[in-house]
């Protein structure tokens, strides 16, 4: 009696597991299936979003990420206009490169200052120098004259792109300048390295120079700020604020120059 009723507990247990394993299996298929037939997702497209200059906020439409440093940032609305916004790109990027440039010149000039290599005035007093080889007005005029040709021919070539690589357009110069696309001119002069020959695939560069250029950018703002409250240039500030740098900070100085 015992030998028949182990074998049929035995055998219940053979049965049910058979049927939970046909179970199990219809349900894999089921799931299969339905993983072949249900809609496609791209999980790369799920995973990967665009970043913005504040997370979570969603870019402007006609701000689609295709351009250099491109974070969706226009609380404006300033380039809603196609038009506008191709100036605005190319304006940017001007100004980016004339920070950097002053961002070099100052702090090159101001550590010459401050360690006495060279008797140099501060940067904000730098236009007010009288010197020997020419007089204040002539230099203006020669300013004037070189950087109104210099904008003159950027505007042109903005406006109508390619038109001054022609032949005999920048005195014979054209091959030596090699322009890829308007804002980026090339060759030996401008482009001594080679860097970006390729300017339709140069996305990096274009990303590292416009992210420089906004960096050099508010150096200058904070520059034109420590001139204003300290009335001493950037290296002199840094000195200070390193020999305390508990009590010489910014807050403190902005607190005792209003008080």
């Amino acid at each position: 009696m015992s030998v028949f009723l182990r074998g049929g507990i035995a055998g219940g247990f053979l049965i049910r597991s058979r049927d939970s394993s046909a179970v199990i299996t219809k349900q894999r298929r089921i799931s299969s299936v339905g993983a072949v037939t249900g809609p496609s997702v791209n999980p790369t497209a799920a995973i990967e979003q665009r970043a913005t200059w504040l997370p979570g906020l969603e870019p402007p439409p006609y701000l689609d990420g295709k351009l250099a440093g491109d974070y969706g940032f226009d609380p404006l609305g300033l380039g809603e206009d196609p038009k506008s916004l191709k100036w605005y790109v190319q304006a940017e990027l001007v100004h980016a490169r004339f920070a950097m440039l002053g961002v070099a010149g100052i702090l090159f000039t101001d550590l010459l200052r401050t360690t006495g290599i060279s008797n140099l005035p501060v940067w904000y007093d730098a236009g007010a120098t009288k010197f020997d080889f020419a007089s204040t007005k002539t230099l203006i005029v020669v300013q004037f004259l070189l950087m109104g040709f210099a904008e003159t021919k950027r505007y042109m070539d903005f406006v109508s792109p390619g038109s001054q690589a022609a032949e005999g357009s920048f005195f014979g110069l054209e091959a030596a300048l090699e322009g890829l696309e308007p804002g980026y001119p090339g060759g030996p002069l401008l482009n001594p390295l080679g860097l970006a020959k390729d300017i339709k695939n140069a996305n990096d560069w274009k990303l590292k120079e416009i992210k420089n250029g906004r960096l050099a950018m508010m150096a200058m703002l904070g520059f034109f700020v420590q001139a204003s409250v300290t009335h001493t240039g950037p290296i002199d500030n840094l000195v200070e604020h390193l020999s305390n740098p508990w009590h010489k900070t910014i807050i403190q100085t902005l607190f005792t120059s209003t008080s």
